[in-house]
This record gives C-alpha cells, structure tokens and sequence, in this order.
C-alpha cells in the first residue's frame, strides 16, 4: 500500500508539473477522467517531459544525455513494461503496444536534432524547423486519441504555433539564447539588436506584432487543415490564439503575452466540453 501510495504521487507530480505550464487543463480534466482514461493525461505529461528537454535545458550536452534515456525508454517499454512512471501508465494500455515503436521513438529523436539548432533566417523557416519535434508529438497524439488511420496535419501545425507563441513570450529572458523567438528576417527588418530584445521599445512591439500577424494568420491555415484535435490541443490552442489576439492589439504585445489573458471559467468550460465533445463523437 505504502508503494502504491508513494507511485501515485510520483505520477501525479509530473502531471502537475504540466498543469502549472497549461493550468487550463484543469478545466479539460472534468471532461476527460484521469481515472478512465489514464494514458491520456500520462501522454500529455510526457510531451511536457520531453519538451522540457529539448528547450528547458541550457546545454545540450546535458539535454542529449536526458532525451537519450527517453529514447531508450521509450525503445524498450514495448518489452519490459516501462521504468518511468508515465511510461508505466501508458504501456500498461493495449494502444500503446499497437501505434508501434517508430512513433513513440519520433518526438526524442526530433527533438535531438534540433537542439543545437540556430536562429531561423524567415518565419517559414522557423514554422519549417519547428515542425519536427512538434508535428511528431501531434502524430503520437492524434493516434494515441483517435487512431492510427487519423490525420496529424491541424494537431501538427497548432502544436508548432502553439510552441511558437511560448518561444515569444520568453523573448525576455531567451534573449542570448543561440535560438531567438523573433526569425533573423524581423530583427533585421526592424534594426533590432539582443540587447534591445530586453527593453521596451517601438522597433520591440512592431516585431513582436508581426510576429504574431503571422501566428494568427498560421491559426486560420490550421482550421482548414484535416485531422481531429485531442481535448486538451484543441483547449491549449485556443487558449494560445486568443492571447495572440489580444497581444496584437495592446499597447505593448510582450507584456500582454506575459501576463496573459483574464481567464473566463465560463468560456474555457465551454471550450473544454465542445472539444470534448469532439472527441466523443469522433471515437463513438
């Protein structure tokens, strides 16, 4: 019992330590029962995991080393049942064993690849370097919820710009970072330097509002896109195009980005039960 009780709260600290990044996800947890449907809130914490990994770490000696025990984790689970609380969870499901090792090896492998990736010169290219990681771990989730006969293409593109978003609104503190949120076609374009990325100026909020002209104008690509969305994307997405939306029209975009939108219960409950209702219907 002892045991048990001590797993549960291993497991349970990594899932709260993807609610403190999406803390709308609590709302979509009513919809989605943790207890019925265990794999699905393992495998978003795992995406957070990963994700962690490959922009949370500084070095990417030290990433490289993290994100190849994932790949060797997620390698042999299929066999051994997972060491990995999350891993655990999820291959303790019958769709685990079915989706096969390359999707689950897909999203450590992206994400090794671009860890010592630069600054992108355009946004395309940012999209387009981005696309990767992000489209790898939409496709593990589009099968994992839906199946895999269902299309990844709008869960692959709102997760990059969903990513994107993130990326600028840290634009602060990443500001001596290889990888800049802002492509190097902005900077130029607006005579910004790094230091500059750090102080509230007109060249500062006329790039990052281009920058997110583009994320929106992405946002309305997506919605003609094939491809269901999982529950919690589909909230995470929404959540992200209506903040790009109010920072666009503020008086200074980055600081809107960072304290983030008043939050109505009411319309992200009504978001999370549409989506979840999606979800029921696809799967029905």
């Amino acid at each position: 019992m002892i045991e048990l009780v001590e797993q549960n709260a291993v497991l349970q600290s990594f899932i709260d330590k993807w609610l403190a990044v999406q803390p709308q996800q609590r709302v979509a947890l009513v919809f989605v029962d943790g207890r019925r449907y265990p794999g699905h809130v393992a495998l978003a914490a795992l995406e957070q995991e990963l994700l962690g990994a490959a922009y949370g770490i500084r070095e990417p000696q030290v990433a490289a080393a993290k994100l190849n025990w994932w790949a060797e984790e997620l390698a042999g689970a299929a066999a051994s049942g997972g060491r990995h609380p999350l891993t655990q969870v999820l291959f303790d499901d019958e769709r685990a064993h079915v989706l096969g090792g390359d999707l689950w090896l897909a999203p450590v492998l992206a994400a090794m690849a671009q860890l010592e990736q630069g600054t992108a010169a355009d946004f395309a290219a940012q999209l387009d370097a981005a696309m990767p990681l992000h489209g790898a771990l939409a496709a593990l989730e589009t099968a994992w919820w839906y199946g895999a006969a269902a299309s990844p293409a709008q869960a692959a593109q709102v997760a990059t710009l969903n990513h994107l978003l993130y990326a600028l609104l840290r634009l602060e503190h990443d500001a001596e970072r290889d990888r800049l949120p802002l492509p190097m076609s902005r900077l130029a374009r607006h005579g910004l330097s790094r230091a500059q990325l750090r102080s509230v100026g007109e060249a500062r909020q006329q790039a990052v509002k281009a920058q997110l002209d583009d994320l929106l104008a992405g946002w309305k690509v997506s919605a003609t896109l094939p491809g269901p969305l999982s529950v919690f994307r589909a909230l995470e997405s929404r959540h992200a195009s209506r903040l790009a939306q109010q920072a666009a029209h503020a008086a200074d975009a980055l600081a809107a980005l960072q304290t983030g939108q008043p939050r109505s219960s009411l319309v992200t409950t009504l978001q999370a039960w549409r989506a979840a209702r999606a979800w029921r219907r696809q799967v029905a």
